[in-house]
């Protein structure tokens, strides 16, 4: 699995059905057990960064509210100043008003 990078060596101690079951799964798709291994931490790896990217997070970020009073506080803030929005009309949410079209096409 040599791709032009050096490459370190570490020594892993692995229990033993865990030692088998990732060298048959390697034997299954044709690789060695050490190229299996490193592709696997590689995704686990890259897949752990792009979470961490999309979420816009750092391992020493502090969390936005440092206590549960603090978070709801803050919700019902957020509550309080929500834009008003009209309120719909028992005939905007009544059944027939729904499915009208489902019952119309059906006829």
């Amino acid at each position: 699995m040599s791709c032009g990078l050096e490459l370190a060596t570490m020594t892993v101690t692995l229990k033993p059905n865990l030692e088998e079951e990732l060298t048959a799964r390697a034997q299954a798709e044709g690789l060695t057990t050490e190229e299996f291994v490193n592709r696997e931490l590689e995704k686990l790896i890259s897949t752990e960064k792009r979470m961490t990217e999309r979420d816009g997070s750092t391992e020493n970020e502090k969390p936005l509210y440092q206590t549960p009073e603090e978070w709801v506080s803050a919700l019902n803030d957020f509550i309080k100043n929500f834009p008003q929005h009209p309120v719909l009309s028992d005939e905007a949410i009544s059944r027939e008003s729904i499915y009208k079209e489902r019952e119309d096409a059906q006829l």
